[in-house]
């Protein structure tokens, strides 16, 4: 299930993850359903959030003129 996670794009794990939510609020899911589900859940937030994290590090960042990366900062 871990590669297939990591196949989908940030936009189609998200959407996973509300479908599995619904699924949760419902209440109609078996208990040991929804732990599974509660799992799976996890796993995709947790994908998710490194996803944003490696992006908003990948912005964060600015080439220099001999093409090596450093930190973006604003200064005032």
């Amino acid at each position: 299930m871990k590669n297939k996670e990591k196949e989908l794009s940030f936009e189609e794990n998200i959407k996973k993850l509300e479908g599995i939510v619904k699924e949760l609020e419902s209440g109609e899911v078996p208990l040991d359903d929804a732990i599974n589900k509660f799992t799976e859940a996890s796993s995709i937030a947790r994908l998710c959030d490194e996803k944003l994290k490696n992006a908003t590090d990948s912005i964060n960042k600015i080439m220099n003129e001999d093409g090596t990366l450093k930190d973006f900062k604003i200064e005032e």
